[in-house]
């Protein structure tokens, strides 16, 4: 049966090929962007960058009614992307829009289980998108289920207990999900989906008001890393391998899972850091939050919560998270500030 997507559903998920097509069918040039009636996609576009980077946080409203405005909109973020070429920027944006298409299909999955037709459409899209056949089960209880080495391929990137094939029901080859647990399973597919359509744009003479706004995030964005490109750590002290792996994750602009940021915030202040300055180094992650940032960051000085003040892991810890990169500087040492203290006593 041909299931077609409604403009409702395109409203909210404007990556789907049919989101694409509606562009192509349309015959829209991209120079169109630079007619005055498109200013207002425009803005709307960079507004929700700069939103994105400034608050880290999902507020943008799509308008369910008017879904050409979305997909434009969509388009539009994607081409001052592709234009100011910055991977940070270009991943967090990603991740965010990914988080935001989440909270949709998981309202959407919930109420899906009463109706066929929008069940059909979500089916559609995990099979269109992630290439994944997921079936729904409602005895003796509503969830969803994929296939065990499907469940194996995406769940390893989760350093959590809960995600491991041993804590999760399986039955008959596949594995069981909640709604929540499903969608959450594929973020970090959906965030390279969009990475990828950004990447592979091709070549083109970008509108200049795309241009102009790709030139303003530019700015904008050197203007808020200043303070985070000063050096992590004391020139006089060795960097221990485990923490300049993780420099270099910030710097590429992927994420940490909990476990690197606990060892990289704890490290950092035993260095001799301040809070201010550790914000500032984990503001390059991509689903930074300045508020929950600085709350963990002080909880963990024993400024807040406790006042219990958490000392850096030991490389037994490290270990055991995944998270150990010895070289031969590590020799003898039972925890990575040993080697600072090594080089400034030296």
């Amino acid at each position: 049966m041909s299931i077609k997507l409604g403009t409702n559903d395109l409203a909210k998920y404007p990556f789907l090929n049919e989101a694409s097509l509606y562009i192509k069918d349309t015959h829209f040039d991209l120079l169109e962007f630079d007619r005055s009636e498109m200013s207002f996609i425009i803005n709307r576009s960079f507004d929700k960058i700069e939103s994105f980077i400034k608050n880290n946080e999902t507020l943008y409203h799509y308008e369910i009614d008017r879904f050409e405005i979305e997909i434009l909109t969509f388009l539009a973020s994607l081409l001052i992307l592709k234009s100011a070429s910055i991977d940070i920027v270009t991943k967090k944006f990603a991740l965010l829009e990914s988080m935001r298409f989440e909270k949709y299909l998981i309202d959407d999955l919930k109420n899906s289980f009463k109706d066929e037709k929008k069940r059909l459409i979500l089916l559609k899209i995990f099979k269109e998108v992630f290439k994944i056949d997921v079936y729904a089960e409602t005895k003796p209880i509503e969830v969803y289920k994929i296939r065990a080495l499907d469940y194996i391929r995406r769940s390893i990137v989760f350093h959590e207990q809960e995600w491991k094939l041993i804590n999760r029901t399986v039955k008959d080859g596949y594995v069981y999900l909640t709604v929540t647990e499903i969608v959450r399973l594929f973020r970090n597919e959906l965030s390279l989906l969009i990475i990828d359509k950004i990447k592979n744009m091709k070549s083109i003479a970008f509108p200049n008001q795309v241009l102009i706004k790709s030139q303003k995030l530019k700015s904008y964005w050197d203007s808020i890393n200043k303070k985070a490109d000063a050096k992590f750590v004391n020139k006089k002290s060795v960097t221990p391998p485990c923490i300049e792996h993780l420099y270099r994750v910030l710097d590429a602009g992927e994420n940490l899972p909990h476990s690197a940021r606990l060892l990289l915030a704890t490290f950092l202040m035993f260095s001799g850091k301040s809070i201010e300055e550790i914000v500032e180094i984990f503001r390059k992650l991509p689903d930074f939050n300045e508020r929950i940032t600085r709350y963990q960051l002080e909880h963990l000085s024993g400024k807040a919560g406790s006042s219990k003040k958490y000392f850096v892991p030991s490389c037994e810890k490290i270990k055991m998270e995944n998270l150990c990169h010895e070289t031969s500087v590590c020799k003898g040492i039972t925890n990575p500030v040993h080697l600072l203290s090594r080089r400034i006593m030296g």
